[in-house]
């Protein structure tokens, strides 16, 4: 009997087969954001050096990204919120958070609020607390 990686819905291999390592900039990103983060965010910096960037890639275009963390299992659906960010001017306003799913850090998403969502992820020193609000 052969088998056969798992395979999510959408037909994407989540077995970490196909996924790569984060690059350089997506490792200091996420590590900042972990670090800035809620009170619990610091708890998923030992999960960011074990995580790798899934095939995923958003219908929309936006840089958000899905991590798979070796030697763990796809975790149940569920979006927790590590760290919540704004960037850029309220002309091209956008948001970007760092989330978690079942005790697994799962991914970066970025949002357009005022546009498109961005297409490159940005760097750290582009983002403030969400709660800063908005500036023009």
């Amino acid at each position: 009997m052969q088998i056969r990686p798992y395979k999510h819905k959408w037909g994407i291999n989540m077995s970490g087969e196909n996924s790569r390592p984060l690059t350089v900039a997506e490792h200091h990103l996420a590590k900042w954001m972990l670090e800035q983060g809620t009170p619990d965010a610091k708890e998923y910096l030992s999960q960011l050096e074990l995580a790798e960037v899934t095939p995923w890639h958003c219908p929309c275009g936006c840089a958000s990204i899905n991590f798979q963390i070796k030697g763990h299992a796809e975790p149940p659906p569920g979006v927790h919120v590590l760290g919540d960010f704004l960037l850029g001017d309220s002309d091209k306003l956008s948001g970007i958070f760092i989330f978690s799913g079942g005790g697994l850090l799962r991914g970066i998403e970025v949002y357009g609020l005022a546009g498109d969502a961005p297409r490159v992820m940005p760097g750290p020193e582009e983002l403030r607390p969400f709660e800063s609000g908005f500036k023009s």
